[in-house]
């Protein structure tokens, strides 16, 4: 059967031969679950994520690449646990971004779609920038006014259009569904073409494997696309009968913004400033990703988060705070019990330390200072 648009609040569905971002009732979409493949499908000529082409929702004769995927994983022992973290900075932007951006650009250009905008402050605007440059299309970028420039040189050196809205991220997002109506809103928090690129993270986990599920799966999460994107693709091999059984996946947050955690709490500044999504479009979507896997969210203290920084850099990984946040949870998940030491546990790594250099520096300084 046809992969299809699909609103899952109300079951309703929609022909792809028509671009769209939301549903006419503006509800974020899916796609209909897909049939996935078994090790035979994969594309072994193709070193990026395009070897799981078999498994997307469209086919795609020249889709727009820069290499994408295909990132280490690397055996660790954290917490004195044997552990495997998954660099997903290792992308051409420097973030895990980068699949959803090439899927989802790749699957507009083939609609027809020659202009996108987008609104992000960061690693999003980055990926869709640079992929529409690739791809010969053009970007608009709408970013909080606040937003410090060292973040939007990336998309300007691009040639993405870059718009300052004032006010804040939530005004920026709403800046763009107003805009939405003269250029095609391709974003990453509302388009279901970027959970397709998303998606392809459990293939490669499965095939970093030995084409094996591992037991837990620890990824940050904001608005929630790598989740969602684990679950739809693990769910695809299950269905494929190429997994006997789902992982388990747990939501790292910040306890300082944890509205999937903890929607009760106050929202409050965070040095895992990636994650720190107060009105995720996809909330009961995510929840019920992690209740069907048997996993959950759990959140982490600013002080766990900067320890879980400095913690994976000891191992020689430098990643941002948003990314060290899922140390700090395995170590939680660990100690109650909920995990095994002897299990198979991927940590995801979202973005390098070199995001945040100017909170890196921050950090170091402050640990430098006598106690």
């Amino acid at each position: 059967m046809a992969a299809e648009y699909l609103n899952p609040r109300t079951g309703e569905t929609y022909a792809l031969d028509v671009p769209r971002w939301c549903s006419p009732d503006r509800a974020p979409l899916l796609l209909t679950p897909q049939p996935g493949i078994t090790r035979d499908g994969v594309d072994t000529s193709t070193r990026s994520l395009w070897r799981y082409r078999a498994a997307l929702a469209l086919s795609i004769a020249e889709p727009i690449t820069l290499g994408e995927g295909c990132t280490p994983l690397v055996p660790r022992v954290l917490h004195g646990a044997r552990v495997h973290v998954k660099c997903e900075w290792f992308m051409p932007t420097g973030s895990f971004k980068d699949r959803g951006a090439s899927v989802m650009l790749s699957f507009l250009r083939a609609q027809g779609i020659d202009a996108v905008l987008e609104d992000s402050s960061g690693n999003g605007g980055a990926a869709i920038s640079a992929y529409a440059a690739a791809g010969g299309l053009r970007a608009t970028i709408l970013a909080p006014a606040s937003t410090s420039p060292a973040k939007t040189v990336q998309m300007r050196v691009h040639g993405a259009a870059v718009d300052l809205v004032p006010g804040t991220r939530q005004d920026t997002s709403d800046e763009a569904v107003r805009r939405s109506d003269s250029v095609f809103y391709a974003s990453h928090n509302w388009h279901p073409f970027f959970l397709e690129g998303t998606k392809t993270l459990a293939y490669e986990l499965w095939e970093d494997l030995g084409f094996c599920a591992p037991d837990n799966v620890i990824v940050p999460c904001g608005a929630g696309s790598n989740v969602l994107g684990c679950e739809i693709g693990f769910a695809e091999l299950l269905r494929a009968g190429a997994i006997a059984r789902m992982p388990r996946i747990f939501a790292a947050q910040p306890a300082n913004c944890a509205p999937i955690a903890d929607p009760g709490a106050p929202i409050l500044p965070t040095l895992a400033e990636g994650t720190a999504i107060a009105q995720p479009i996809r909330r009961s979507e995510v929840l019920a990703a992690l209740q069907s896997t048997a996993g959950r969210a759990v959140t982490s203290t600013e002080a766990e988060i900067a320890d879980a920084t400095f913690d994976l850099a000891k191992l020689g990984i430098y990643v941002e705070p948003t990314s060290a946040q899922v140390a700090s949870v395995f170590a939680k998940l660990l100690a109650s019990g909920t995990i095994g030491a002897h299990e198979t546990t991927v940590l995801v790594l979202t973005g390098s330390g070199l995001k945040a250099t100017p909170r890196m520096a921050d950090l170091l300084e402050l640990r430098s200072r006598p106690a």
